[in-house]
């Protein structure tokens, strides 16, 4: 028997350097599987990879800490290389493995709007923290999608809000310019439909200025930029797309303190090549930015750095992409915990049971600070009606060298937000031919 149990694990270690898988082969009822659907290849590897380290990462820690209830996580990995097909095909390799999926966390709008329609059907939720459809907080259409902690309608209506108080009122944005630069794709066509609706309502001008794949051909747009003369520029770049924009900012005159990303323009990747030419360049922090200081961070590199069993680079933990890959992965195994409290403790979760648990996450300031996240985030509170549990933010800058947060907290508004969300669901349980669940059926 000794034997057979070194043969079998020497199989397993030998499966885990060949295709990242880090759990045992077989399923086990006390376990949770997660697939990892990552991108540490192609145009969008040096921000896809620290994300998934994070994301990992925190799954061995909450092993290390016993499990949740002494459930492991087991996960993984597939590489999309951030294309759509090749994340379905990951997503229908991985789904049925280890007694399930129990959830799935994409990293891509284009894949989740793919995985959108699979969810109901499999009954495995689809996490999308920070991205995704907007319209997806809606939970009595979208009863699968958890845009956790933010939405793109939720960060453009911030910015909107900043940049009122920078100017010293909503009144004031009347007549100004803002250009918006967008990876041409689901991700970044995202905010357009809030930001008209907020043109609307002040009066400033939009213009729409799309960047092809992957983003290292900007002449033109910036071009655009140098005769329009905007007042402001968003970004809503990813990977090269984001460094090169901040370049040709810097080649054609246009100042950076006017430059302001989503939380995805906004991490070391974007901007260390650049170094003291992005200095002034302003992004969006989804709550949290780097956080080298946090409990979390400390923990990482004592449990499991110093011994070797960290996923990535050491000098990454902390940064604003690992932070994001580590909060995503805190808020599923959280959910685990939630599920557990009804369903069972130290019981194996499903899909659908944790769907559950996702729908009545309370993560207040207490729970935050005992996992390790004191001054990181804010509180989230989810339902079964709304899937976004939090829409908080913060603005940071870089300096040359770091990022430093330089605005209060803002919320996004709900008396915008809502009316869109609700709307646009609407439209897409018309198309669907979905009934929208009631209070009443989420007690069921």
């Amino acid at each position: 028997m000794r034997l057979h149990k070194l043969v079998v694990a020497a199989s397993i270690a030998a499966i885990g350097l060949s295709a990242a898988l880090t759990a045992p082969a077989a399923y086990a009822a006390e376990e949770q599987f997660f697939p990892v659907l990552a991108y540490r290849t192609g145009a969008y590897a040096p921000n896809g990879a620290p994300w998934a380290n994070g994301f990992v990462d925190y799954m061995k820690l909450t092993n290390a800490r016993g499990g949740v209830n002494g459930v492991k996580m087991i996960w993984e990995e597939c590489e999309t290389a951030y294309a759509t097909d090749r994340g379905v095909e990951c997503y229908e390799r991985l789904k049925g493995k280890h007694g399930g999926a129990t959830a799935v966390q994409p990293l891509s709008t284009g894949i989740t709007f793919a995985l959108t329609e699979k969810a109901p059907v499999d009954k495995i939720p689809v996490i999308t923290a920070g991205y995704g459809r907007s319209e997806s907080q809606d939970g009595s259409v979208f009863g699968w999608n958890f845009p956790l902690i933010g939405t793109y309608w939720m960060g453009a209506d911030v910015l909107v809000q900043h940049i009122a108080k920078k100017e010293g009122g909503f009144d004031k944005l009347k007549g100004k310019k803002i250009a918006l630069v967008y990876h041409d794709s689901p991700y970044g066509k995202e905010p357009i439909a809030l930001l008209q609706e907020r043109a609307k309502m002040h009066g400033f001008e939009l213009s729409l200025l799309p960047v092809a794949h992957p983003g290292v051909e900007q002449k033109a747009t910036w071009l655009q930029i140098r005769q329009n003369k905007p007042d402001y520029v968003f970004l809503w770049g990813w990977g090269v797309m984001n460094s090169t924009a901040i370049k040709e900012a810097q080649a054609t005159g246009y100042p950076r303190e006017k430059m302001y990303g989503v939380w995805w323009s906004g991490a070391e990747p974007d901007v260390k090549d650049v170094g003291d030419g992005a200095k002034g360049y302003n992004a969006l922090a989804m709550q949290h930015g780097a956080e080298p200081n946090a409990k979390v961070v400390k923990e990482v590199l004592e449990k499991l750095h110093a011994k070797g069993q960290g996923t990535g680079p050491k000098e990454e933990v902390g940064q604003v992409l690992y932070m994001r890959g580590l909060i995503s992965s805190m808020l599923q195994v959280e959910a685990v915990r939630v599920a557990q409290d009804r369903y069972g403790k130290g019981k194996h979760i499903t899909g659908e049971q944790m769907r559950w648990g996702l729908e009545h996450l309370d993560l207040d300031q207490k729970k935050l600070d005992a996992l390790g996240f004191a001054g990181v985030m804010r509180p989230v509170k989810t339902s079964c009606l709304d899937h976004m549990g939090s829409a908080w933010a913060r603005i940071h800058t870089w300096d040359g060298k770091k990022w430093n947060f330089s605005s209060d907290w803002y919320q996004g508004d709900e008396k915008v937000l809502r009316p869109l969300v609700i709307s646009t669901a609407g439209k897409y349980a018309e198309e669907k031919k979905i009934v929208r669940r009631t209070a009443e059926d989420c007690k069921k």
